[in-house]
């Protein structure tokens, strides 16, 4: 389980081997052994002593801003000791390796928005006619993608960002069809959502960098060694590449809940800015949505894991690769 504190005054303490939440309604104790992770929001507290224990249980302890995306992480020394992984990175983001492989993930993100639309689609056949159009004009940048060749990423990257730019507009304004009108959005906006739509999708892939961040960690790779996106300081960019390839899970899962009409307005608060922001019971109902949705074990690669295992399945993969520059 993700163990998420986000309530003001709830702390984390330890008790005999087990963690210990401390809310004004009273403790719950925790094994060690049922927890994956720790998310520490603003106004919580997590002792030295619950730190060490989850160090010691390989429990990785996040610390989330109020949009959900990590601002730092505690983690067990034992993680990513190799140290010829990361060698093997350096020289894989100069390859032609490196072309193939981020070409690569970004077909396979437009052929998960194509085939999300086409399962929306399937259940509104009013919408079918405008989403086979949609998917048709995706399909046109997916060949695209598949056909660039260079000998560095620095090569393609230009033409790639332009075209994900356009393949995300095709895919959101199709998304935003299927949603009930009052939840309708004129775009994407992120730093900061301007309605309740896009808060959830900021949220919900906050917590996916943390996840995707926490097994690209645990399988030896760092996550500041971008491959399409460039070095910043102190930005995670491989996570940005990774993540693009499970963005589609959170997708459904926010489409899902809105459609349900499920999130009052009790779920969020609008900033006299005009930006939106997830209120505690908007952030729960998502994160335990979500969290749901990983757990949910599904086949690929002829593997049946969940969701969440596959993410670190693939970055295990990923670390051979490096390793190999393949």
């Amino acid at each position: 389980m993700d163990l998420i504190l986000s309530t003001f005054g709830t702390a984390l303490t330890k008790d005999n081997d087990c963690f210990v939440v401390v809310t004004k309604e009273g403790k719950r104790r925790i094994a060690p052994a049922d927890v994956r992770s720790i998310q520490i929001h603003r106004g919580t507290q997590i002792s030295s002593d619950a730190a060490l224990l989850a160090i010691e249980h390989e429990v990785e302890v996040l610390f989330v801003d109020k949009g959900g995306k990590p601002l730092g992480r505690v983690w067990s020394n034992s993680y990513g000791s190799i140290s010829t992984i990361r060698k093997g990175q350096l020289e894989f983001t100069q390859s032609t390796a490196a072309v193939r492989w981020i070409i690569g993930e970004i077909a396979f993100k437009i052929e998960n928005q194509q085939a999300l639309l086409s399962t929306f689609a399937s259940a509104d056949e009013e919408l079918r006619p405008t989403t086979d159009r949609a998917v048709l004009r995706l399909e046109a940048y997916h060949q695209k993608v598949k056909a660039l060749t260079g000998d560095l990423v620095a090569d393609v990257a230009p033409q790639l960002r332009g075209w994900e730019g356009m393949v995300s507009k095709i895919y959101f304004e199709q998304m935003n069809a299927f949603l009930p009108e009052r939840y309708r959005f004129g775009e994407r906006t992120q730093h900061p959502a301007m309605d309740v739509v896009n808060a959830l999708l900021n949220y919900g892939y906050g917590m996916m960098y943390g996840k995707v961040e926490g097994a690209l960690i645990r399988a030896g790779i760092d996550p500041y060694i971008g491959v399409l996106h460039r070095d910043e300081y102190n930005r995670p960019v491989l996570v940005y590449d990774v993540i693009e390839r499970y963005r589609v899970w959170v997708d459904y899962v926010v489409w899902t809940l809105v459609r349900q009409c499920v999130i009052g307005e009790e779920y969020y608060s609008l900033q006299p800015d005009g930006s939106c922001w997830l209120e505690g019971l908007g952030r729960r109902v998502l994160i335990q949505s979500l969290n749901d949705y990983l757990a949910e074990v599904i086949s690929i690669g002829r593997l049946e894991r969940s969701r969440l295992t596959h993410i670190d399945l693939y970055a295990q993969a990923l670390a051979q690769k490096f390793k190999s520059n393949s």
